[in-house]
């Protein structure tokens, strides 16, 4: 099995990293049939990145003090076997395209989640519709995000919003330090929906989009959805895989 290895600039990972590839070789990404990512979820998303859609799965390995949902336990023996028995999980990142304030299309992807976010220490107000129907017509907050199942236990799960299992075919969009409506915390929504989110006093009150590793400032609108022509594949051990640590996560103390 022809592996290429990549991890995280710390030590205990670089460390890692010689042990593997003198034990196992190393491949180039162009040739290789997985790639085993050495560090915590940071480094499993950048690679996934890196990737740019590559059908090439991953496999994660922790080796970080963080807790490295996407990651399987670190062991250095029997990797190919690991391998071989893993379990795969197919994951649909989201697609954002939106507008800035010069009039510029931009677009990008995410794997967890796509924030809307205040710029100045003024609060961000925005206007929300799900496939073309208002929902909020004005939300007054630090911002917005919406959220895969696989991102529900991240950012998400910080701002009050729900775990979500995998199967579950849902979003769901969360108030990040919401202000008004006072009574409005979060909504999930069909994994087909489209969110459009439009700035409000753009010039008083501007915003910044978040989504992976790309950001879009003074951002004045955002159509947010599942792109499900594209799908990531991560690998975990049998007895560790994504839908029982979703499950795991909620019954968390």
């Amino acid at each position: 099995m022809k592996i290429h290895f990549t991890a995280s600039h710390t030590l205990l990972a670089q460390e890692s990293f010689v042990e593997l590839t003198r034990r196992y070789g190393q491949a180039s990404q162009t040739e290789a049939e997985i790639v085993v990512a050495l560090g915590g979820d940071g480094l499993v998303l950048h690679t996934l990145h890196e990737l740019n859609g590559a059908p090439l799965p991953v496999f994660a390995l922790r080796r970080t003090d963080s807790v490295g949902f996407l990651c399987n336990d670190y062991r250095s023996e029997d990797l190919i076997a690991r391998l071989q028995r893993a379990q795969t999980v197919g994951l649909h990142p989201l697609r954002v395209e939106a507008e800035s304030a010069d009039g510029a299309s931009w677009a990008a992807s995410a794997i967890n989640e796509v924030s809307v976010l205040r710029e100045t220490p003024q609060s961000a107000r925005l206007r929300v519709l799900v496939d073309g129907v208002e929902r909020l017509a004005r939300f007054s907050g630090d911002g917005i995000l919406v959220a895969t199942p696989a991102g529900s236990t991240a950012y998400n799960h910080s701002c009050g919003g729900p775990i979500m299992p995998l199967d579950a075919n849902t979003l769901v969009m969360t108030a990040i330090s919401g202000f008004r409506p006072r009574s409005w915390g979060y909504a999930v929504l069909p994994q087909d929906s489209e969110v459009e989110i439009e700035v409000l006093e753009k010039d008083k009150r501007p915003v910044r989009i978040e989504s992976g590793f790309s950001v879009l400032h003074k951002a004045v609108r955002a159509r947010i959805r599942l792109d499900r022509t594209a799908q990531i594949p991560l690998l975990f051990d049998p007895d560790q895989h994504l839908g029982e640590r979703i499950i795991r996560e909620q019954f968390m103390l």
